[in-house]
């Protein structure tokens, strides 16, 4: 008998990739389950198929660093309970992450993409099942998106949960509106400068003002966090990065540049949520 649940949930991530470098990333979850009915006439409860993926995912994935630790571009660091790690890019630059444990997933793979997580994933939940389900397999997707969107990763470290690890992202539409009507140019733009981007706060910044890198450092609730990287893979602004201010910040630069015009903001955050913002000169 074979059970499936489409669309079980979404993930937020960075992970690090030998071209792209910092790739923000959102997927969809999918799973399906083959096995024997039980006594209840079902392999397996819904209930506690949603439970249980919900959470690990939630907990071992979403708002973490992915990092492949088969790959030869790392060189990665235990110390206590937490790590380190320096990542060679494919022009010859690095970038270094350090913080909790928590904070990273380390993934059994020498590439991440959809099939070696869901591979790594499902190798680590073989046992979270009752024993009438004989096969677990999981599936990840990117939303479907017609228009403009970017990769982006950041971290919050005002924040209470997760969002205050230094190397998360997301994958998010974006929509501009020039006197209440769609703008797709404006949109393009923003989907190129935000291409595998990392948007770093200015108060966060330890050195690399005017050096070619940027390298940020914060204390949260979680523990230590830094970050250093190529100052071209980094966007530096003097807010916050929640998306309420990421809005924001991109409706006051385009007003800056289309004096008289209203300019109003939709910004993403990953999928299905997000905050709208507006700005005139």
């Amino acid at each position: 008998m074979h059970l499936f649940v489409d669309n079980l949930t979404n993930v937020d991530f960075s992970y690090l990739d030998h071209s792209r470098g910092l790739v923000g990333e959102t997927w969809l979850a999918s799973a399906a389950l083959d096995g024997a009915l039980d006594e209840q006439g079902m392999v397996c409860d819904f209930g506690i198929v949603k439970k249980t993926l919900r959470s690990w995912l939630d907990d071992e994935l979403d708002h973490r660093l992915l990092v492949p630790v088969q790959s030869p571009h790392l060189v990665l660091r235990r110390s206590g309970d937490a790590l380190s790690l320096t990542w060679k890019l494919e022009d010859g630059t690095e970038i270094t992450v350090g913080g909790p444990e928590q904070a990273f997933a380390l993934v059994d793979a020498e590439v991440i993409h959809e099939e070696s997580v869901a591979a790594w994933c499902v190798s680590r939940l073989r046992d979270a099942f009752p024993t009438s389900v004989a096969r677990l397999q999981l599936r990840f997707r990117c939303e479907p998106i017609d228009d403009a969107f970017y990769h982006y990763s950041h971290g919050l470290k005002k924040h209470d949960g997760n969002c205050q690890r230094i190397a998360h992202g997301h994958r998010s539409r974006i929509q501009i509106f020039v006197d209440g009507t769609r703008n797709p140019e404006w949109e393009e733009r923003w989907a190129k400068r935000w291409q595998d981007i990392y948007l770093g706060t200015s108060e966060d910044l330890v050195s690399g003002q005017d050096s070619d890198r940027f390298a940020f450092a914060y204390r949260a609730r979680q523990g230590e966090f830094t970050l250093s990287l190529p100052a071209s893979r980094c966007e530096l602004v003097t807010c916050d990065t929640t998306v309420e201010q990421l809005a924001q910040y991109i409706a006051d630069t385009i007003a800056d540049q289309e004096k008289g015009r209203i300019i109003r903001v939709r910004a993403y955050e990953g999928l299905g949520k997000g905050a709208e913002a507006s700005a005139s000169r």
